[in-house]
Formats: structure tokens, sequence, C-alpha cells
């Protein structure tokens, strides 16, 4: 049921993790980041996605500190970068990524994007699950090829994959090979970089339900199932992104919504990737 803030998607090892989390991807350490958090927290957010490179690790564990908010109730996570691959690198970068961000587990660590010694990283990812330092692990950007690839070699399966999902990029079959495997997808990028209120579409669905084109876009990923991170450090944006659980987008919206693939990335290409 998508009833608040705090519903929640169930990954394939029984953990529940909130369907809307706060994205902070180019939140700037110190205020800006810690602001964010605070926010997001203050407004019933229970879902923090950061990663090693966004360098903002430290914020996030001081504004988590400073909340009262119990660490038991966050879903906290995280991602190594690309120089951090490789099975004794990605011990490392995960251990750095537990002090930077004052806590002793996470409950999701993510490979940031494919690269050739993935398979050596996802090693060192099923033993940090094995070990319960992280209670659940998964990939961002992975096309099908690359599950592929890695199902081959996996002992356990990612639980998520984490990409660019937004009406221009839809990529259907990349979420049926998700759903097939049992893989939760989880959308970056869900408003188009702040495109979302060119679409006209979306602006009219909007208007119907007295929502912004942004509440929209985001509504219509829950209604897929898929998970999002929508981003932002201001206070009035945070709350409006947490704002969807008081409509629903009729099966023609959904269609609508549907009809408005191009296939238009504003990030990388997944096989070229890595400056997100």
């Amino acid at each position: 049921m998508l009833e608040n803030i705090t519903s929640a998607v169930r990954l394939a090892n029984g953990v529940e993790m909130p369907q809307v989390g706060l994205g902070t991807y180019k939140s700037a350490e110190g205020g800006d980041v810690e602001g964010a958090v605070t926010t997001a927290l203050d407004l019933g957010y229970r879902r923090i996605d950061t990663a090693s490179l966004y360098g903002n690790e430290a914020g996030i564990g001081s504004a988590i500190a400073a909340s009262g908010v119990p660490r038991s109730e966050i879903f906290l996570a995280s991602k190594m970068w690309n120089d951090e691959q490789g099975f004794d690198a990605t011990l490392t970068a995960f251990e750095r990524s537990l002090t930077r961000l004052g806590t002793d587990y996470l409950d999701l660590y993510l490979v940031h994007w494919p690269r050739q010694q993935t398979h050596d990283t996802w090693r060192a990812l099923e033993r940090l699950y094995a070990e319960g330092a992280a209670r659940a692990i998964g990939v961002c950007n992975h096309l099908e090829h690359h599950l592929e690839a890695l199902l081959a070699v996996a002992d356990v399966a990612p639980m998520v994959d984490q990409y660019e999902f937004h009406p221009w990029l839809q990529q259907p079959a990349l979420r049926a090979y998700c759903e097939r495997h049992g893989i939760v997808v989880e959308a970056w990028a869900p408003l188009m970089k702040g495109r979302v209120a060119e679409v006209p579409e979306l602006v009219a669905i909007g208007e119907t339900h007295g929502k912004s084109p942004a509440q929209v876009a985001i509504r219509w990923l829950l209604q897929l199932g898929v998970a999002t991170i929508p981003k932002s450090v201001h206070a009035e944006r945070i709350a409006q992104n947490a704002d969807v659980f008081d409509f629903v987008l009729t099966p023609g919206e959904m269609a609508t919504i549907a009809a408005l693939d191009r296939g238009h990335r504003f990030g990388p290409e997944p096989d070229r990737g890595g400056d997100r």
C-alpha cells in the first residue's frame, strides 16, 4: 500500500526499503547536505542515499547523529566508486564509508557502475552481506547484459538495480528483466534534472490533481512499483517530493506517461559511465 513516506518495497531477502528516499548527489558536504538530511528526517523520510563519490558522507552522518532518529529506523545506502572496485579495495572502501557515516553497518551497499572488476567487487559485497555488515547488496547502472554476467557468477543475486529512470527514459525491457529476477528497480534522476516542468503532459496531469509535474513523475514511479530517490537541498522541494500519497494516477494517465519514453539519457551510457 502506498500510504506515506515510509511505505516500503520488500527486497528479495525480506528487508524492507522505503520506496521514496532522499538523493544527495551534488549536495555539498557541510550545511547543504546536513540541512537536506535534517529536513528530510523531520518530514518523515527514512531512506537516505549517498556514495563515496559524492563527498558528503560525513555530513550525512552528522545530520543523522543529531536528528534523534534511531539509526535502526533509517535505511542508509552508499556506493563504492570505480577506483575502489576489486575485492580488497571494496572492503577498504566500505570501511571508509562506515567511518565517515558514523555507523557500523549499511542497509544497502551498491556497485556504482559496471566495470571489468565488478565480479571481484561482488565477491566482497557477498562477504559483507554474509557478515551482516550490509543488510542488502545491489548495483547501479547495470543493463541486462551486465546483470546476466553478474548473475552467472554470483552466489547472492543483486537485490537492487539503481539506474536512470524517468518519463523520457523508461527502459521497459530492463525493468521487466529485473522483475523476473527479483531485483527491485530504483530510479535516479526521476525529475529529469528539473526538466519535468517542460513536459506538457505532466503539467496537464498535475493540474488535474492539484499537483506539480515533479509530484506526478514521482507518483508514476511509485505506482509502477519502482523506488526512487529525488534529490534536493531545498526544504520546500524536499517536502513536495514527499507529498505524493494523497492522489492516484488513472490507468489513462499512466498510459500517457508511458508514451513519453524517448530513450533520452541525462547521464552517461552505462557501458561508458562513471561521472556520476
